[in-house]
């Protein structure tokens, strides 16, 4: 198969359909302060959920319609994915204090097409090197993050009328089980609306009714270039909490992910800390490759048991296949989510390039 281009159609910024009152805040503790901060920012859960469409060529551009007036709705219930990230103005302490505002920013969406059918795409031996086309993905400014996004959409639609849907969320945002649980109750409201609607052909934005005949200049739609070569592993911990329990933890799972995938990780990683309270911290960790004593209370698992992502956005339909992986981490790092509950105390993520 030829390497299929990818044409963007079009970028616009969807934001929650109301203002949560009071507004959320999530505090960004950085370690570390000397440390590149670019690179700490750096990092990004991503999805593509494949759909197969009987109906018309043209399917995905109405879909994408519907899916910004959805979007509006449900970002609403989870305002926090529409933040954005700044410089707190009263940080103390050894760390330095960011913040995420919930509202602020909204989400990006694109909409894209490109020149290949999507089961010829889906049985390419090149899918696993071509699927970052289908997310979209800018990262952090280091000088000015409250001008980045954290969360990205992408609807593209394929020669043959089938389409994907790509989700990019920022690290510092939202972690698998958040963005999960945000997809099925976005899903929920995305088919009641389309059924209130049903009288209704188009949605108000419908892409082919309002573009001009000439496709955008390129350079307008600007994304990271694509850092390849990541690979990511899951791990369940199940031993109690003590002070040094995510540390050990994060360097236990590394070694293993290390012997799993034959990959080595540097001297440091990114380590992110999501507490179940609106705090993320992202230290720089010394890794030591000590033996450590809680090999017995780790466990791995897969993608699937945190989210099977088998989300219907028109009649039922389920998607045909799904991708997970973390993407823009140039260097490897480590998710840790605090998870009390079904006897696990959190789940970790490695990542290893």
């Amino acid at each position: 198969m030829d390497v299929p281009k990818l044409q963007y159609e079009a970028v616009i910024t969807v934001p929650p359909l109301k203002i949560t009152v009071p507004r959320r805040f999530r505090q960004v503790l950085l370690s570390h302060p000397n440390v590149d901060t670019a690179e700490k920012f750096r990092g990004c859960y991503q999805v593509v959920m494949y759909y197969e469409s009987e109906n018309q060529e043209d399917f995905g551009w109405v879909l994408a319609g519907w899916i910004v007036e959805s979007l509006g709705i449900a970002l609403s219930e989870h305002p926090m994915l529409a933040g954005r990230l700044q410089k707190k103005a009263d940080g103390e302490g050894g760390d330095t204090e960011m913040e995420i505002v919930s509202n602020d920013c909204g989400i990006r969406m694109a909409e894209a097409r490109i020149s290949v059918d999507l089961s010829d795409f889906l049985e390419s031996s090149e899918k696993h090197n071509l699927e970052h086309e289908l997310v979209f993905w800018k990262d952090i400014d280091e000088q000015s993050p409250e001008f980045s996004p954290l969360f990205y959409v992408q609807v593209t639609n394929f020669k043959c009328g089938g389409y994907s849907i790509g989700i990019s969320c920022s690290l510092l945002l939202a972690d698998i089980l958040v963005v999960d649980d945000f997809l099925k109750k976005w899903a929920d409201i995305h088919n009641n609306e389309v059924l209130c609607n049903r009288e209704t052909r188009t949605p108000l934005f419908y892409h082919p009714r309002l573009k001009s005949q000439e496709a955008p200049p390129p350079n307008i739609i600007r994304r990271t270039p694509y850092k390849n070569g990541g690979e990511s592993l899951l791990f369940k911990i199940t031993c109690e909490e003590n002070g040094e329990f995510e540390r050990e933890s994060a360097e236990l799972c590394v070694q293993e992910a290390e012997k799993k995938l034959q990959r080595k990780m540097g001297s440091e990683f990114g380590l992110f800390l999501k507490e179940p309270s609106e705090v993320v911290k992202v230290e720089t960790c010394e890794y030591s490759r000590q033996g450590l004593g809680l090999k017995s209370q780790m466990k791995s698992t897969s993608w699937d048991e945190f989210g099977v992502y088998d989300i219907s956005f028109h009649e039922e339909k389920r998607p045909v296949h799904v991708s997970r992986w973390i993407g823009s981490a140039s260097e490897g790092n480590v998710v840790v989510v605090k998870y009390p509950k079904d006897g696990v105390s959190a789940v970790i993520l490695v990542t290893l390039n």
